[in-house]
């Protein structure tokens, strides 16, 4: 009796082990084509986010060379303010004419 629960034990722990890595690996495989081909340019890009509260934070999104600054509750979106988009390095860039 006790050798048959051993033997089931050394069975079946390897292959929940198994089970739950391979659910792992599936998530990330299916999270890396939901986000869509990266080599594509998206006209819209989530710079930075900082959470204020459970339920409530601040998003920097860049749009068609704009940064807007949106406030995300559970309710839904609010823009907060716009400006111009920023060159990589934090410096603004410089206007073209």
């Amino acid at each position: 009796m006790m050798v048959e629960y051993f033997l089931r034990l050394a069975l079946l722990l390897p292959l929940l082990g198994l089970m739950i890595w391979g659910s792992l690996k599936l998530t990330r495989y299916l999270q890396g084509r939901m986000v869509g081909v990266q080599g594509k340019a998206r006209s819209v890009r989530l710079i930075e986010t900082t959470l204020l509260s459970p339920g409530l934070k601040l998003a920097v999104v860049r749009f068609h060379d704009r940064e807007i600054l949106l406030g995300c509750s559970r309710q839904g979106l609010v823009r907060l303010s716009e400006a111009d988009a920023r060159a990589d390095d934090g410096v603004a860039a410089p206007e073209q004419d």
